[in-house]
């Protein structure tokens, strides 16, 4: 069961409504549902041969920021179990959905798929103990190094992350029909009904299924720049309905 993470996600007769307010400084602004929030890692609900079927449009294409919608196991995020939320540290991201992000964005870490735009995308990871890599964040600040975060990228996260993506040609301010069917050595992805890409890169349950809209931007590029903040925005929604997820 789909749960608004904030106010700005609100439930419709057939789905859900997310909303982005305007910002006139670059504040973190995002709109998101998912059906993990109140649990650990190891408890989310999706494992292979699951499938995902819903739709959607969107208020503009090209939006600053990202949104999207499908599986995926909340790498980044730290929590303690406080605030009913799941306790959670670090892990290596395993996703497979359908991902929007705006130009300042470079999400890849191969230097022969697109880290930006609308995608079909999967990344697969091995599953690393959490409190083995939870260590590794007192090493982010080497990453500033221009030269030590290209190597890193190249001759660690490249070839320890597995990940494949296709971009999208897509006008996402119409309703389309999405289905994502997640395999154990394979994920297709088709639109209105019609295959549009499929790969044998399958990420590693369990995953949650989310939902979101937000302005930030990330970006880890072959030159080994790196960035995160927020964008500025123009009002902005999401609409989803007929959410169906199912195994």
């Amino acid at each position: 069961m789909l749960k608004s993470r904030n106010q700005s996600a609100v439930q419709t007769e057939k789905g859900w409504k997310l909303h982005l307010a305007e910002g006139t400084h670059p504040a973190y602004r995002y709109a998101q549902v998912d059906d993990y929030s109140s649990l650990a890692r190891n408890r989310f609900l999706w494992r292979e041969q699951a499938t995902l079927n819903l739709r959607c449009r969107i208020s503009e294409n090209a939006l600053p920021g990202t949104w999207g919608f499908g599986f995926w196991n909340d790498p980044f995020a730290v929590a303690l179990g406080l605030g009913g939320m799941g306790r959670r540290l670090p892990a290596l991201p395993n996703c497979a959905w359908f991902f929007y992000a705006s130009p300042e964005n470079h999400l890849s870490f191969t230097n022969t798929l697109p880290g930006s735009g609308f995608l079909a995308q999967t990344f697969s990871a091995p599953r690393i103990l959490s409190g083995l890599l939870a260590p590794g964040l007192f090493g982010i600040p080497l990453l500033l190094v221009r030269s030590l975060s290209r190597w890193l990228r190249a001759n660690l996260a490249a070839k320890l992350i597995s990940e494949d993506a296709k971009r999208l040609e897509v006008d996402a301010t119409q309703w389309h029909a999405y289905r994502l069917q997640w395999g154990k050595n394979r994920v297709e992805f088709a639109i209105d009904e019609k295959t549009i890409f499929m790969t044998k890169t399958s990420p590693q349950g369990p995953l949650g299924l989310v939902v979101w809209i937000d302005n930030q931007f990330a970006t880890w590029r072959p030159d080994g720049s790196l960035g995160i903040g927020t964008l500025l925005n123009p009002p902005a929604w999401m609409e989803v309905e007929s959410v169906t997820c199912n195994q």
